[in-house]
């Protein structure tokens, strides 16, 4: 029993004498804080800012803009497509999350139906805010767009439009197979870098720049260089099918989504 009791207590002591060496090397070995090692520690308010460190920077970002907002027939029954421009005024600020709200009414005011959802937008970007195949109890008179919260992110380098272009678009109607009309085109991904998902968003117009439709496609892993095809098409008759004059694409890439992507991209700084 002594026996036992003595190795214990001569374990117990090096083990004390081994933490003690841990601790000392690990003290006079770790990286010193300081206010650019891109981690909150010390006593900062958010990283490498506030506290010991220079003060947080606030971001003075003007809001974004709502500009022309409307419906059209999604071609399901009772559903409806919603469209509004927005605007993004900032040259150096987007907003990796933009959390609105969709309100459609009748012709007497009465909320019909309510959706909520989120988006992203670029500096200085103008794009549609688009959401299909909202169901409504009956025939909406106006549609309205609320943006309820915006997160914004400050670009400190230099920001430049990923360089996407679509050529050799082309609407037509379906002579013959299944579908009423068609939308193609030609994605050209020009950038140095690869794309997990592209959005290529098709909006019909007629020749006073009225909207008459709306489609979207997702095109996913385009790589640098690459050149793809595109489709989108209308299962039926929409309203104003005759008149349309004009396609209009807009390509979506969310750069915000991916860290990794954003790091080799540009520089950033969130707030």
């Amino acid at each position: 029993m002594k026996k036992n009791i003595k190795r214990i207590i001569i374990i117990l002591i090096y083990l004390i004498i081994l933490g003690t060496i841990i601790w000392f090397i690990y003290k006079f070995t770790r990286p010193k804080e300081t206010c650019a090692d891109k981690i909150k520690n010390q006593n900062e308010q958010d990283v490498d800012c506030g506290g010991v460190c220079a003060p947080c920077k606030h971001i003075e970002a003007q809001p974004l803009t709502v500009g022309e907002t409307g419906l059209v027939f999604s071609g399901v029954t009772d559903q409806y497509d919603f469209y509004s421009l927005i605007n993004n005024p900032n040259n150096v600020f987007g907003s990796g999350k933009i959390d609105y709200e969709i309100t459609l009414k009748d012709a007497n005011g009465n909320v019909l139906a309510q959706k909520e959802g989120t988006s992203f937008i670029l500096p200085g970007e103008q794009k549609y805010i688009i959401e299909n195949n909202i169901p409504a109890s009956s025939v909406p008179a106006s549609g309205e767009l609320t943006i309820k919260d915006t997160q914004w992110t400050q670009f400190n380098d230099y920001y430049k439009n990923p360089e996407i272009e679509i050529v050799n678009k082309n609407y037509s109607t379906i002579s013959s197979g299944v579908g009423f009309a068609q939308a193609t085109g030609l994605l050209r991904n020009k950038s140095p870098f690869d794309f997990n998902e592209i959005i290529v968003r098709v909006i019909l117009k007629d020749n006073a720049g009225k909207i008459l439709a709306l489609n979207s496609t997702s095109m996913e892993t385009v790589v640098s260089g690459q050149e793809r095809d595109f489709r989108t098409f209308w299962p039926s008759k929409f309203p104003g099918a005759e008149n349309v004059q004009d396609m209009e694409t807009q390509v979506e890439v969310n750069v915000f989504d991916s860290e990794a992507f954003v790091k080799k991209y540009f520089d950033i700084q969130k707030f």
